[in-house]
């Protein structure tokens, strides 16, 4: 599969007179969060609420900040949820992307509302 970026919208939901951040991400449905490198975190003025261990692509075992609340926003559609605060450019993972009710179109090598729910994100609550 090739490697896709989005770009997205972040914003601190307790600061709603600060602008939002404009950046691009990389689309991993591999990883399971949204993670921000650290000056992301301290534009957002985030709030370092725990500590999460994480496992790392080469297998490696380390501790990062969890902080938030983010709200992400992309394609008409936003999330609010936290962050692991690490690496050098942000990620977004399945768990924004299910929220925002986002899909993968590989064809198109591009994120795309889910064709089943176009003009609102749907969710599964059984």
């Amino acid at each position: 599969m090739c490697t896709i970026y989005n770009n997205i919208r972040l914003a601190n939901p307790y600061f709603p007179e600060q602008d939002e951040i404009n950046v691009e991400a990389l689309v991993d449905t591999g990883a399971t969060h949204l993670c921000i490198p650290e000056h992301i975190a301290l534009q957002l003025r985030l709030t370092a609420l725990k500590e999460r261990e994480v496992v790392t692509a080469n297998g490696s075992h380390r501790l990062v900040k969890y902080a938030g609340p983010v709200r992400v926003s992309m394609l008409g559609r936003d999330c609010f949820v936290g962050a692991l605060v690490m690496g050098d450019q942000v990620l977004l993972g399945a768990i924004p992307m299910e929220d925002m009710d986002l899909v993968v179109s590989p064809r198109e090598q591009r994120i795309t509302v889910n064709p089943s729910a176009p003009n609102i994100p749907m969710a599964m609550a059984k």
